[in-house]
């Protein structure tokens, strides 16, 4: 990773739309020092709920979330799967703001107050932005998809906050993290090569009890709302051994 490099993987979830919601975020950024031979990365996980909420609330409270978390003069890349995020800041945010806040026709723009949030932490700093597809096996994105969820069922998660060499994921993390910041976009490309492959199964943890699943309903069921569980969508039999090694894990 680069010395002054932030990774931000976010992401949104409600039970009901609108009905009570969550989010969360999960920042890599580097520790402070003098010493960049010894720079060392930190870890904290972000979320929170709100009892009556929208799932694109959620996925913007996400983002503001973890951008209030940055200091003026920041740069980092927000990872996030939500089509709606990306495109409303990077296409449609500053013309609606120039429209006075009123759509192409002429209606108000939804969530008005955490668009303008949003223009607002972004300020001062240099924000690049990638969008992958939900459930693919993205660890950033999967995890904050377990706090959100655990949110928005009203039951916390314990976030994590230490040394990156100490964070369960930190080894899919960094690859992942190494492939976007890699010219050509590989990351990019890596997660849309998975789109509509077909599933060899669903893996999934809890309290240290690993399971296999058919479908991604079930597996989805098992770890939802569950304190540190670990889910993970494999696509051969090799693909699966690896992903219970990395976890530590036998079924």
């Amino acid at each position: 990773m680069e010395k002054d490099s932030i990774t931000i993987f976010t992401d949104g979830s409600s039970r009901g739309n609108p009905g009570p919601g969550g989010w969360g975020a999960v920042i890599i950024f580097p520790e402070k020092n003098n010493e960049i031979k010894n720079l060392k990365f930190k870890v904290i996980e972000l979320g929170g709920r709100d009892s009556k909420t929208t799932n694109n609330r959620m996925e913007l409270s996400a983002v503001l979330g973890a951008l209030k978390f940055l200091s003026t003069g920041a740069e980092c890349t927000i990872v996030t799967d939500s089509k709606y995020v990306l495109e409303g800041m990077t296409k449609w945010v500053h013309g609606w703001q120039k429209k006075n806040w009123m759509t192409a026709d002429k209606k108000p723009v939804a969530n008005q107050d955490l668009w303008q949030a949003l223009l607002l932490a972004s300020e001062g700093k240099k924000i690049s932005w990638h969008r992958v597809d939900g459930h693919q096996g993205v660890a950033g994105n999967e995890r904050c998809d377990v706090i959100a969820t655990s949110f928005a069922d009203n039951i916390p998660p314990t976030l994590f906050n230490g040394d990156l060499e100490k964070y369960p994921l930190a080894e899919t993390i960094l690859k992942y993290i190494h492939a976007v910041r890699t010219p050509g976009d590989k990351a990019t490309s890596e997660t849309k090569s998975t789109k509509g492959k077909k599933a060899y199964s669903y893996l999934s943890v809890v309290n240290g009890l690993a399971m296999r699943h058919a479908t991604w309903s079930e597996c989805e069921k098992r770890v939802k709302g569950a304190r540190g569980a670990k889910y993970k969508k494999s696509f051969s039999a090799e693909d699966e051994q690896a992903i219970l090694k990395e976890w530590q894990a036998t079924l």
